[in-house]
């Protein structure tokens, strides 16, 4: 059985490994192979490939659920129904569409839509609605977040643009909206978005700064509805009918236990149900279901039993769950406890088990946090002591006996009133221990020291006294192995997927060089969101220079993130900034670094901010490289007339493939090989304009796009590409 089972979830848990997925043919081959297995000794490998193919059939649906090809980018007058709670942001509202209907296309069953300016929505509304549809896609940087995989995990087969729309049916509020409201009326001390997140696991009304807080101390847990929520209301209830057994208050007639995880149960669904009955309920509700069968029935089978039949039980209901961090995070973190509290000989104190227990899941899940690409946070162990039982003993039982007393008004808004002081309260600790230990951004490993944090990590988990313990210490200073350096008169060149704006990095044997920090604008600061992760994940942890072309928000928009979560020794600019302190490019200034020799030139009589921008020269063993910002034609004009020689290789395509930019002259006079697009996919400008492919294409020069290929890499001295 056991056997079985673990086959099974090893077939399951393939997809995500998958570089692409079997075609419909070699489905059917494998599902007959594992059916004629199944009946052989060769059993085990039936219940691997079974598991397979059931997990890559889920995955060909869901993709052939998208939008297709030929609609990505256009506009379409379409009708749907709200559904799920619609978040307000700071530039109108997200909120996602179910079962819309075109008369021009077939459309995916649901679409995540964002509207600028819109109204309030509320859910079980139909709505005709102008959308720019787009395929589910996002940023793709080295050892960042698959966007596109969180959103296939959610069967969402399209994201879009509302243009224009109108209300066709309107609804009295489905009773969460209107739940959500009551509560964001209330008086919870400035905490109601907080008691909303962890009421109705709609976490969009927080503030970024209370998130980043959370990531921090490794506590985002405690507001987004998990299994820890779940696995307590339960507990509650099981407590309850265990306490009034053990006092001799239950009814005689009723055997307890069955009774107790029957209410356990209920009290569980009853909670998903008030959360919304996402994907990660529904996996902390199949979790606790298995768990309660193997406490009534099952318990001689063991601890790991219900954990292994858990996993299976959850992949076999969605297949893509294992798309998704939260998934591996709240295995692990179960698979950990288990490890190390399982089979010990003696007892520990509650006290110490408690604090044990952060402990050893903090270093249980170091190695799915470097495998995903998350912050770590070290001050996680400390802040869950006290976080964990502050919200699971006080804050949550009030915020939800409030929430159920609050038709009797005044008793209901108390308990809520207390609870979101106490929320209040926590936070503001949280926000001091964040000041002083902020997450962690691990540079990434390659394969052989991530298998050495894992190996040391189950060493260092072995109960006190095994032998080789001590050497799992030793094995988890692989975390800080040194990067493999550049070598000498070489430089690595990194021209992240910022969207539409521009973020390059050149390293050089022993120094760092980002020019333009990406784009920022309101909230949505990709410089402190993507560039200056990916950054650290390169293990990049100063920069020797910042170099900001000129002054337009899709490339200056996230120097200030930068400058804040970096040592920069100098800041070079074609234009001031407002929160950025900087010196002025200086035409003609030269240096070298490794080996690699770098050149500033800036036209001292452009009259628009495009034209003031600073262009880098780069030349390594011979190989150039331009990174020309946004110059225009008269710039790139001006730029040759500078220069005696100019012949590049590589052209960072000026103003992101602009239709005024990389005129026929200037192709022609330095005929690069290779140009390097930065642009947003299906943007409103239209880059990279038409003209220019096509001129890049008569010249033979080969394109590269971020929108196309995700972040590129260029090594130059070396004359290779890699993307």
């Amino acid at each position: 059985m056991r056997t079985g089972m673990f086959a099974l979830a090893l077939g399951l848990l393939c997809l995500g490994f998958l570089p692409a997925l079997p075609s419909v043919g070699w489905l059917i081959l494998l599902a007959i192979v594992a059916a004629i297995g199944l009946g052989t000794r060769l059993w085990p490998l039936g219940c691997f490939l079974l598991g397979l193919c059931w997990a890559c059939g889920a995955a060909q649906l869901a993709l052939d659920d998208r939008l297709a090809a030929g609609l990505d980018g256009r506009t379409l007058w379409l009708e749907g129904r709200v559904v799920g709670l619609p978040a307000r942001t700071a530039h109108g509202v997200r909120f996602e569409l179910q079962e819309p209907r075109s008369r021009r296309a077939e459309l995916p069953q649901r679409l995540q839509l964002s509207w600028f300016d819109g109204p309030a929505l509320r859910a079980g509304e139909q709505w005709r609605l102008a959308v720019t549809l787009q395929r589910p896609a996002g940023l793709l940087n080295p050892h960042g977040p698959d966007r596109e995989a969180q959103l296939l995990a959610r069967r969402i087969g399209a994201t879009g643009t509302v243009k224009a729309g109108q209300l066709l049916a309107s609804v009295d509020g489905g009773w969460r909206d209107a739940l959500r409201q009551r509560l964001l009326a209330v008086d919870a001390n400035g905490r109601q978005a907080a008691l909303v997140a962890l009421v109705l696991g709609d976490g969009a009304g927080l503030a970024r700064q209370d998130w980043q807080v959370l990531q921090d101390t490794g506590t985002v847990h405690l507001l987004v509805i998990s299994g820890q929520h779940i696995g307590l209301v339960a507990g509650l209830l099981y407590g309850l009918v265990a306490g009034l057994a053990r006092w001799g208050l239950w009814p005689a007639r009723l055997p307890w236990l069955p009774w107790a995880c029957a209410l356990a149960m209920a009290a569980a669904l009853a909670y998903g149900w008030l959360a919304g009955a996402g994907v990660p309920v529904q996996r902390a509700c199949l979790m606790l279901a298995v768990v309660l069968l193997w406490r009534l029935r099952f318990r001689h089978l063991g601890a790991f039993v219900p954990l292994l039949l858990a996993l299976v039980a959850v992949l076999l209901v969605e297949p893509l769950a294992a798309l998704l961090p939260g998934f591996w995070l709240s295995f692990a973190a179960v698979a950990t406890l288990i490890y190390c509290f399982g089979a010990r000989l003696g007892g520990w104190r509650p006290w110490q088990a408690w604090t044990r227990a952060q402990w050893v899941i903090a270093i249980g899940l170091l190695p799915v946090l470097l495998a995903t690409g998350l912050p770590v946070s070290l001050s996680a162990p400390l802040a869950n002591l006290v976080a964990v039982p502050w919200v699971s003993l006080a804050v949550l039982p009030l915020a939800l006996l409030g929430t159920l007393l609050l038709p009797l008004g005044g008793a209901g808004e108390a308990l809520l009133w207390l609870a979101g002081g106490l929320l209040d309260v926590l936070f503001r600790g949280l926000a001091l221990v964040a000041q002083q230990r902020p997450a962690w951004v691990p540079p990434a490993l390659p394969l052989w020291a991530w298998l050495l944090v894992c190996l040391g990590a189950l060493l260092v988990l072995l109960p006190r006294g095994v032998p080789l313990r001590g050497l799992g210490g030793v094995m988890l200073l692989a975390l800080w192995v040194p990067r493999e350096p550049v070598p000498f008169g070489q430089v690595e060149v990194w021209q992240l997927d910022v969207g539409q704006g521009l973020a390059v990095l050149l390293r050089t044997r022993h120094h760092n060089l980002l020019y333009d920090a990406g784009p920022a604008r309101g909230e949505s600061d990709l410089g402190e969101r993507i560039v200056l992760p990916t950054l650290r994940k390169l293990g990049v942890s100063s920069l020797d220079l910042m170099l900001i072309s000129h002054a337009h928000a899709d490339h200056a928009g996230g120097a200030a993130a930068i400058q804040r979560g970096l040592p920069v020794k100098r800041v070079i600019g074609g234009e001031e900034l407002d929160d950025v302190q900087l010196q002025p490019c200086a035409s003609g200034e030269q240096w070298e670094w490794d080996g690699v020799r770098f050149s500033l030139w800036r036209w001292a009589d452009g009259r628009s901010s495009n034209d003031r921008s600073c262009v880098l020269l780069v030349e390594a063993q011979g190989e150039r490289l331009l990174l020309a910002g946004d110059i225009e034609a008269g710039a790139e004009r001006a730029w040759l007339a500078a220069n005696d020689s100019p012949r590049i290789d590589w052209l960072q395509s000026p103003h992101h493939g602009s239709r005024s930019s990389s005129t026929e002259a200037f192709i022609r006079a330095t005929a690069p090989r290779g140009v390097l697009v930065s642009r947003g996919r299906n943007n409103s400008f239209g880059h990279p304009h038409g003209q220019v492919v096509e001129r890049y294409r008569r010249h033979g020069v080969v394109m590269h796009d971020t929108a196309v290929e995700g972040a590129l890499r260029l090594v130059l001295g070396l004359s290779l590409i890699h993307i």
